[in-house]
């Protein structure tokens, strides 16, 4: 267990003052000391514990051990031991699992491996579940969540759900197989769903309402970030086809705030707000309410930065996978433009009939 300078009580002290963490381990039991607060536990695992890590060399030791004879050990730990008692609580599941693998014990280390393969699992299994799929006991779960900073299993459980809710794709892994019709049947079956979930909550007075505005606007403005980014672009365009003035953004080499200074009152601004959605898409729906610019937001998730949108259009992209099923989005932003293009008139006509005497001049298509 190492040889090193005796522990003294009074040192003791000043290390428990200092939220150190101390064990000691005295005939077969032991007592955790933090800030006055003891517990006492079995110290028969947790000394196989120290045996197998210091057998992984000193990167992977818990810390420094203090030993005064065969019946009274004492254990040093390093200050940010266990690691939950400090753990950023603002750490995503993920990165807390990648921190705590250098000092991990074997059980929770394999524990740890699965769950960075398959972190989708730890939204629908309970701890015995999640235990016999990793091929380890029920106590490693447990001492596995506390160290990485989670009070309980069902703390943990209720961070990946958030997390899977806000699109993390990594935590969409699962180690499950396809249901007996096969990969394309389920990603089938999940677009439909969406489909029929997202064509529900359409309205067609929300829809005609935006077109029209559009229409009548001096100035649309498409924006969209990361997947919304496509969209956008889809919308600009389809729309163009009859509207004059387009703009999709961001545009390449140059920020928002060059972007935006040109919004003006009447100008129509539709946000594509799709998971997981960059904060900057907060900024552009306070931009649209201070120009006294009309704001449409195509979600797949309530925001509060959009709740004073004029025009809210939802869409459902779950999925089964790691990547989020963007069918219902595409089929709003057609029906947007398509709808746009219909109630556009004699004005649209023309337009687009000089688009198709263009076509015929440059000899593109």
């Amino acid at each position: 267990m190492g040889s090193s300078p005796l522990l003294h009580s009074a040192q003791m002290s000043t290390l428990r003052d200092k939220a150190t963490v101390v064990y000691r381990i005295t005939n077969g039991r032991f007592k955790l000391a933090i800030g006055g607060i003891r517990a006492n536990r079995s110290s028969a695992t947790y000394l196989n514990i120290i045996v197998r890590h210091r057998k992984t060399g000193p990167d992977r030791s818990f810390g420094t051990f203090h030993r005064t004879s065969y019946k009274h050990v004492y254990v040093l730990m390093n200050g940010d031991h266990p690691r939950w008692m400090n753990t950023d609580k603002t750490k995503p599941f993920l990165l807390r699992v990648r921190d705590a693998l250098p000092e991990l014990n074997p059980s929770e280390y394999k524990l740890g491996e699965f769950v960075l393969d398959f972190p989708g699992e730890m939204a629908g299994y309970t701890a015995s579940e999640i235990a016999e799929l990793a091929n380890v006991s029920n106590a490693t779960v447990s001492r596995f969540v506390r160290r990485i900073g989670y009070g309980s299993f069902d703390e943990a459980r209720r961070a990946v759900r958030d997390e899977q809710r806000a699109g993390t794709a990594l935590l969409r892994f699962s180690s499950e197989t396809p249901t007996t019709g096969g990969a394309v049947a389920a990603h089938f079956e999940a677009s439909q769903q969406n489909m029929d979930l997202t064509y529900g909550a359409l309205d067609d007075t929300v829809i005609d309402s935006l077109s029209e505005a559009m229409n009548a606007a001096p100035r649309v403005w498409f924006v969209g970030f990361r997947a919304g980014q496509s969209f956008a672009q889809y919308l600009g365009w389809q729309t163009s086809q009859v509207l004059s003035n387009v703009s999709v953004l961001p545009r390449a080499g140059e920020t928002l705030a060059e972007s935006l200074v040109s919004l003006s009152p009447q100008d129509i601004v539709v946000l594509i707000a799709l998971r997981r959605n960059s904060k900057l898409a907060g900024a552009v729906a306070k931009a649209a309410a201070a120009a006294k610019a009309g704001l449409a937001v195509i979600e797949d998730r309530s925001s509060p930065e959009t709740a004073d949108a004029r025009w809210r259009l939802s869409c459902v992209t779950s999925a089964n996978g790691p990547l989020m099923n963007h069918v219902g989005a595409m089929a709003v932003c057609n029906l947007v433009a398509a709808r746009t293009i219909a109630v556009s008139g004699a004005a649209g006509r023309s337009r687009m009939a000089s688009i198709e005497d263009g076509h015929r001049r440059f000899d593109e298509l």
